[in-house]
């Protein structure tokens, strides 16, 4: 714990935040930085977790301990709605409290002794939770990377996907698409090279599609959409950005029968063990609910939803296109990548804090390849985000 360097990213923001409304209390603040999302669950998704919470009150609808993995009904709803066709079972789904806690659950599977690699930028917590497992060496300032940890760049020369021909072996990759914060996202072809590489360096994938349903191009929804992906690869996900479940916690990760370690054990026999250790599985209430997003009305207001936060991304990116930025992401993601070439990260976000009251997030937060962009979240209400945009265009023009 002592070689972290600060506090976790969105913490800190929170913090400045904090500061900076302290300074200015009557000012009117826009949070487009920490991704957590602002607009009502669908009635139809909370009215299945408010009559599953009401039965709780009687002796015919109660119940206590579910199974740690998941209710069997959603697990059978995710492999069909995700992974149809794609030699996913519903065994093979472990339903949880979210990605970012599975993440951590993982990390206790892989084990101290393990080397991982992380797109370079990438979201904070896989570098954080292999810090705290003792996996790394220590923060080494002069590059602003920990060592034992194999940094893959991801920038707009290789088209934010690393370049695998120099990137040394790992047993783990944490691999995130669409990318968080970059917004950008895998071809089949690039991830056709990344099972590729895993399989001949005898590493395992650990892909993150939490974005997934932002998906505009035709790109692979899923890691298991790639030929002998299910050799190499575990996939995580969750219903927070798609339902706005960020607060109810609910998500997944899916560990195939085919992924084994180099001696042959079962990778899923451990993470089925550690899940029971861990967890004691997710809230019954909250599985109510995931299992109505996947219903057809649900999938309906999932749609909806994504497609506003999609709007508000398009507001963004236009916003700073018009004022002559060079903009990433967004096509894919509910994240605008935007450079300011030669400028310190920080220093921008407390520029734009400090003359517009809006709270973006620095991109050197997410790994050094992140120093000198911002990532602006499309999460917001509309008039904030068109608000927003008007502060921008004032500075900026």
């Amino acid at each position: 714990m002592g070689k972290l360097q600060a506090g976790y990213l969105f913490p800190e923001i929170a913090r400045r935040r904090n500061a900076h409304l302290e300074k200015y209390p009557d000012a009117k603040i826009i949070p487009l930085g920490i991704g957590d999302t602002t607009e009502p669950i669908p009635e139809y998704i909370a009215s299945a977790m408010a009559k599953r919470a009401l039965a709780m009150s009687t002796l015919e609808g109660y119940s206590g301990y579910g199974p740690e993995q998941g209710e069997k009904p959603l697990r059978t709803a995710i492999a069909k709605t995700f992974y149809d066709n794609l030699g996913i079972e519903e065994d093979d789904i472990f339903v949880s409290d979210g990605a970012k806690c599975d993440i951590s659950r993982l990390q206790v599977l892989f084990g101290e002794d393990k080397t991982i690699a992380v797109q370079d930028p990438s979201y904070p917590a896989y570098v954080d939770s292999s810090v705290i497992m003792g996996q790394t060496g220590q923060y080494q300032k002069s590059v602003e990377k920990f060592a034992n940890i194999e940094y893959m760049r991801c920038t707009p020369d290789n088209g934010f996907f690393p370049d695998l021909s120099s990137t040394n072996r790992t047993d783990i990759i944490f691999f995130c698409s669409p990318n968080n914060p970059t917004g950008s996202a895998a071809t089949r072809e690039q991830l056709t090279q990344l099972v590729k590489f895993a399989k001949d360096n005898g590493s395992i994938i650990v892909y993150d599609s939490a974005y997934a349903m932002y998906m505009s191009d035709d790109n692979p929804r899923s890691i298991f959409e790639i030929p002998g992906a299910k050799d190499v690869a575990l996939e995580t996900s969750s219903f927070s950005k798609y339902a706005g479940f960020t607060g109810v916690r609910l998500g997944w990760t899916v560990v195939p029968k085919q992924l084994h370690y180099s001696d042959g054990f079962q990778v899923a026999k451990d993470f089925n063990r550690i899940v029971c250790t861990c967890f004691n599985g997710a809230s019954t209430i909250a599985q109510a609910g995931g299992l109505a997003c996947l219903e057809p009305e649900g999938l309906k207001a999932m749609h909806g939803v994504i497609n506003f936060y999609k709007e508000n991304t398009n507001i963004i990116m236009e916003t700073f296109n018009s004022l002559g930025f060079n903009v990433y992401g967004g096509t894919n993601a509910p994240y605008v990548w935007v450079h300011f070439p030669g400028q310190s990260s920080w220093d921008v976000f407390a520029e734009i804090l400090e003359k517009t009251h809006v709270v973006t997030t620095p991109g050197s937060g997410f790994g050094p390849g992140g120093e000198g962009f911002i990532r602006v979240s499309a999460f917001g209400h509309r008039e904030n985000v068109l608000e927003a945009c008007k502060r921008f265009k004032q500075l900026y023009k």
